[in-house]
């Protein structure tokens, strides 16, 4: 039952190949059928396919959603996952253990090492405490009383229970119920987390909330998180990848991105044209190769030439390796020419906004309203990777978004082609500089 497991980090942690689930009369000839191409109308008199020929790797630390309407099939996937379900046919495998058709004992070690699970409605053992409620796996593993009292009371603190440890779960609210739950999981200490629809019964301001406290307690203790959910915007929020489930077949995987902006058919296409963009797409998603720069060494007649060239009325100026060292405007480059200065030092001005791949577009329309320039983005070394004007950000809200406002030329391109005419440089050095 058991395959030798690889030491390599990049090796999935869980992998599912050709998976199905059928429930009926004739389960394997329904799973038969089905992987064949028969719907599930079609079957319905044999039984029925809830879940059709599925196939997924998911990578240590990695949070894969499986997302769809109520009877695409998730929640049965999921439950194939730990043994709860036993596949009709194909393979599971967690941290290379197979345990399609494996027997009692082994799916007992791989619930008690490998695998947690998180309710949609908490499963909370009404007569303990909180902190016991948090110590049951614990409890379930063996380990001795201190030992998994002190191990509870230490989730219990992560997920933000300090001074409920002795409240009842009828004391609790929604939301606090749903943190015992997580606890419950996290005091197991298990790789990876199995989530099923678990914030689905909470407001959506404490729905939020976990999803956000969720995003922090992957960051810090780097567990492996299948979540089910039916709601899009959750899927999108938590996901580094999804899985997009109809009558249960996986029809999509891909990151959010992905999902949004190049949906594999209709279906996926109708399900996303909702989504909050904003809140999914990244500075990373939509920004252009910077164009308008100039090395910190340049003169003010190879600033304004790329001014001139780009229809702009500012430029970047980078430093050694890329780095951005500010911005030059078209008034104060010219000003140095009638001047006969040959450095850009002297106007280089701070940058007025800079931003970071991963920054969502929401966070960026008032810094680009406030900037005259295309927001530049920069990385962790403050180089400049990119620019956003502010039409592609608008634009990149949805199909057919139009917009003004652009870099204005408040210096016409003419009186620029004047002043390094009149330049004691010939053109043809300016151009060498340029180049």
């Amino acid at each position: 039952m058991t395959a030798s497991s690889s030491s390599n980090p990049s090796d999935p942690i869980l992998s599912v190949k050709g998976l199905s689930k059928a429930f009926g009369r004739r389960p394997k000839e329904v799973a038969k059928r089905a992987e064949a191409g028969a719907t599930r109308q079609e079957l319905a008199s044999l039984g029925t396919a809830a879940v059709i020929d599925a196939s997924f790797d998911v990578a240590p630390g990695e949070i894969f959603v499986v997302m769809g309407l109520s009877g695409s099939g998730k929640s049965t996937l999921i439950r194939t996952l730990n043994g709860l379900l036993a596949p009709t046919s194909g393979s599971v495998a967690i941290a290379g253990t197979e345990i399609a058709g494996a027997d009692a004992a082994t799916l007992r070690r791989v619930r008690r090492e490998s695998v947690s699970m998180v309710f949609q409605h908490f499963a909370l053992l009404p007569h303990r405490t909180v902190l016991d409620n948090a110590a049951y796996a614990l409890e379930l593993q063996g380990v001795a009383k201190e030992e998994r009292l002190r191990r509870a009371q230490r989730v219990v603190d992560v997920v933000g229970l300090n001074g409920w440890e002795q409240k009842l779960p009828s004391e609790l609210s929604g939301g606090m119920q749903q943190r015992v739950g997580l606890a419950r999981a996290l005091a197991a200490d298990t790789p990876i987390l199995l989530m099923d629809e678990a914030f689905s019964a909470l407001d959506p301001l404490i729905r939020r909330e976990m999803q956000e406290q969720l995003l922090e307690l992957q960051a810090e203790l780097g567990k492996t998180i299948v979540f089910i959910t039916h709601d899009l915007n959750e899927a999108m929020f938590l996901g580094d990848r999804i899985a997009v489930m109809r009558d249960g077949r996986i029809v999509q995987i891909g990151t959010p991105e992905d999902i949004l902006t190049d949906p594999a058919n209709d279906y996926v296409a109708q399900f996303v044209q909702d989504v909050d963009r904003a809140r999914v797409l990244t500075a990373g998603n939509v920004m252009e190769r910077p164009l308008l720069v100039v090395g910190e060494g340049s003169g003010p007649r190879t600033a304004l030439k790329a001014m001139r060239d780009g229809y702009a009325s500012a430029v970047y100026v980078t430093g050694r390796d890329r780095k951005l060292v500010g911005v030059v405007r078209d008034r104060d480059a010219m000003r140095l020419v009638q001047k006969g200065e040959t450095s850009l030092r002297s106007i280089i001005r701070p940058t007025p906004h800079a931003v970071s791949a991963d920054d969502v577009l929401f966070d960026l329309f008032v810094p680009a309203l406030e900037s005259e320039v295309p927001l530049a983005v920069t990385d962790e070394r403050d180089r400049l990777v990119g620019v956003i004007p502010r039409v592609t950000l608008l634009a990149a809200l949805g199909p057919g978004t139009t917009a003004t406002g652009e870099m204005t030329i408040p210096v016409p391109a003419n009186e620029i082609d004047e002043l390094l005419a009149e330049s004691a440089v010939p053109a043809s050095a300016a151009n060498e500089e340029v180049r």
